[in-house]
């Protein structure tokens, strides 16, 4: 069973999910709960669990087929969310899906690089 910290239920719960397992970096779960947040000041808690409804979905997809996603370096890949400006880098092994970066789209493409 995985865990993975969601901060659509506050920040910090950790909701389990089954199936293989997976993680999220540390830096890549800030960048989660700072674009939650954004949304829930900006356009309300009915968007802001939109989006995190969007990158669970997404997460959920990429972990089922990891393939999916576009070769974004070194056993990387990356996969946008469809609805929202933001994509997952992400890396998988015989551990499970590893969520390295929560990037919105407009920041700098190497953002996140060196993170493992």
């Amino acid at each position: 069973m995985g865990t993975i910290r969601t901060p659509g239920r506050g920040a910090g719960e950790v909701a389990r999910r089954t199936g293989t397992s997976r993680s999220i970096h540390r830096l890549a779960a800030e960048e989660l709960t700072e674009a939650f947040r954004f949304y829930r000041r900006e356009a309300g808690l009915r968007m802001a669990q939109r989006f995190l409804d969007e990158f669970e979905h997404i997460a959920r997809l990429v972990e089922r087929q990891p393939e999916l996603g576009t070769p974004a370096g070194a056993d990387r890949r990356s996969y946008p969310l469809h609805d929202f400006p933001y994509s997952l880098i992400y890396t998988t092994d015989e551990r499970g899906l590893r969520v390295l970066v929560v990037r919105h789209q407009h920041r700098d493409p190497t953002h996140g690089e060196g993170r493992r």
